[in-house]
């Protein structure tokens, strides 16, 4: 009895590992689109021969400058996405994944899959609101 009971609580070692795939994959997925935009950012800043024309490049320049913006706005949330992830293979390591922070249920399986760092069922996450 006490073993169903835990497993209603937690789960398994083959449904960890599942997430832990899942979430490895979308970390791989997530480095690889930070290390685009810092090359592209880093491409951006050398400006090399194209600006030696004394010419007026205002707009060109503010949009430059609204893009780099952009790009190291999107840097950050995917850096802090990775955070979000690694957290959560910390979790599957220590034996608290997919365990609702504030309520302690086993947060859905379905949920997980879709957003494999969060910490809340859908239920808490709403109450949140």
């Amino acid at each position: 009895m006490a073993n169903s009971i835990e497993e209603k609580t937690r789960y398994s070692e083959t449904e960890l590992a599942e997430f832990e795939e899942i979430i490895n994959k979308k970390l791989a997925a997530t480095y690889n689109e930070v290390n685009f935009i810092k090359e592209t950012l880093s491409r951006k800043n050398d400006n090399g021969t194209d600006n030696t024309a004394v010419g007026s490049k205002t707009l060109e320049d503010g949009a430059d400058v609204r893009e780099k913006e952009q790009l190291s706005q999107s840097a950050s949330r995917l850096q802090k996405f990775a955070s979000q992830l690694e957290a959560a293979l910390i979790r599957i390591k220590n034996g608290t994944y997919g365990i609702c922070r504030d309520s302690g249920k086993l947060i859905p399986k379905e949920r997980l899959r879709a957003v494999p760092h969060t910490q809340q069922t859908i239920e808490s996450k709403l109450k949140q609101s």
